[in-house]
């Protein structure tokens, strides 16, 4: 056993603060990954730091866009109105995310935090271009995932809301792991006002989350299924594991990717 402390903030300073005050404090965003990581001893903070009670839940439209607060549940993604009526594809991804449990304690802000190469918000944010606000300040999508479990969050700095821009020309598709539900491999296409034609792809690179863009200008020049078929899928960068093959997984991609555009329509 190794002894930890337990923080519950009330706000965003005061998380900051237990941060700052700790050798090596972990933030507590729903627990999906670090709950297993402490348990089975990969991990071993000397302060847990829950962020459950400091005011970061909540979906709001702001303009053109929707923010959702970084610790909204994956259950409420889901059953938002203004997530359903403006981005219904990002509420069906957040449907399909593990089993009840997972979606009624997972957040967002979490997932894409830890940036786990299988998640399939990171598609998402991605493709739709989405802005990552933290502690400190605002990133883009581009910007912000760096590699397979990176992210540009530096120390001491906590995402507190994503914006994204409302679309309904927008699809995700994914191949899961029938135990887990995580994507072995997940497409994720959007067509913005912002961002234009993206296609980003979880759950079969090396180093993470990614666009394509042999897909993103097939598809630009014909929207259409039979353009997926030209495009070259390099798999010399995809991973093999025991799930699948990275010959198998480039596959996927394209089976996905035709999967994703037949239900925009």
């Amino acid at each position: 056993m190794y002894a930890t402390r337990y923080s519950k903030p009330k706000n965003i300073e005061e998380a900051i603060s237990a941060l700052q005050a700790a050798e090596d404090g972990k933030l507590l965003a729903g627990g999906m990954t670090l709950i297993p990581t402490l348990k089975q001893r990969l991990a071993a903070p000397d302060c847990l730091i829950d962020l459950c009670a400091v005011g970061l839940s909540g979906i709001a439209e702001e303009g053109d866009a929707l923010v959702l607060g970084a610790m909204s549940c994956h259950a409420e993604v889901e059953s938002s109105a203004d997530v359903q009526k403006h981005l219904p594809a990002l509420s069906l991804l957040a449907g399909g995310i593990g089993d009840r449990q997972v979606r009624n304690c997972g957040t967002i802000g979490g997932s894409i935090a830890n940036n786990d190469p299988a998640a399939c918000y990171p598609a998402a944010v991605l493709a739709l271009a989405a802005r990552i606000t933290t502690s400190k300040r605002t990133l883009s999508a581009d910007d912000y995932f760096t590699g397979m479990f990176e992210t540009a969050l530096e120390e001491e700095e906590i995402i507190t809301k994503i914006s994204f821009p409302k679309t309904h020309k927008a699809s995700y598709a994914k191949f899961g792991n029938p135990a887990s539900r995580y994507a072995m491999v997940g497409v994720f296409i959007a067509k913005t006002d912002v961002g234009g034609l993206r296609v980003a792809i979880t759950g079969a690179g090396q180093d993470g989350v990614f666009r394509h863009s042999g897909l993103e200008a097939a598809l630009a020049d014909s929207f259409d299924v039979a353009a997926i078929d030209a495009v070259d899928i390099d798999d010399s960068e995809l991973m093999s594991d025991i799930h699948a093959s990275a010959d198998y997984r480039a596959h996927l991609i394209k089976e996905m990717t035709k999967l994703a555009l037949q239900a925009i329509g």
